[in-house]
């Protein structure tokens, strides 16, 4: 449990900075993949007829899916399959996270079949006082997703509590 932290420049001074961006696939089997494991029994996430007959061009992806992102050995995240180093990291020296929510805006329908490519930043940087956990550091991210035509199609903001 952390008495006191405070916010150094250089944390605030990685506020905005872009990572590089990764690839992200929207498989068939991917997609199938997901809605299965959530529970979805609409036949609209399996059968590409009943997909076609609901209006979409392949499978749609369930909500919350955003597509696998590309697992490459030495360059990604072996915990989260992200890439690793793309981006500056915060150091904080607290040991103990928390999710502290994910909201996501989608621009349109994601369906099986695309590669999307991704970004992340940091947004911002506050403390707060807990009487259990003491100062946690809360972080907000943005993750802005874009289709191979570089629209954006989705946009996520992720909040994570480190005590």
């Amino acid at each position: 449990m952390a008495a006191s932290f405070e916010i150094s420049p250089e944390m605030r001074a990685l506020i905005g900075v872009e990572s590089e961006p990764w690839t992200y696939e929207l498989t068939a089997t991917s997609v199938r993949a997901f809605a299965r494991g959530v529970g979805y029994t609409d036949r609209t996430y399996f059968d590409r007829a009943a997909a076609r007959a609901a209006g979409y061009a392949d499978l749609p992806a369930p909500p919350c899916y955003l597509g696998t992102p590309v697992f490459i050995p030495g360059e990604c995240s072996d915990t989260f399959s992200g890439p690793k180093g793309s981006g500056p990291e915060l150091k904080h020296g607290l040991p103990g996270l928390l999710d502290g929510g994910t909201e996501t805006t989608y621009e349109r329908a994601l369906v099986a079949g695309e590669t999307l490519s991704a970004t992340s930043r940091l947004t911002d940087l506050q403390t707060k006082e807990s009487k259990g956990l003491g100062v946690m550091l809360i972080t907000t991210q943005e993750t802005v997703w874009r289709d191979a035509d570089g629209a954006v199609v989705a946009t996520q903001r992720a909040q994570a509590i480190y005590y």
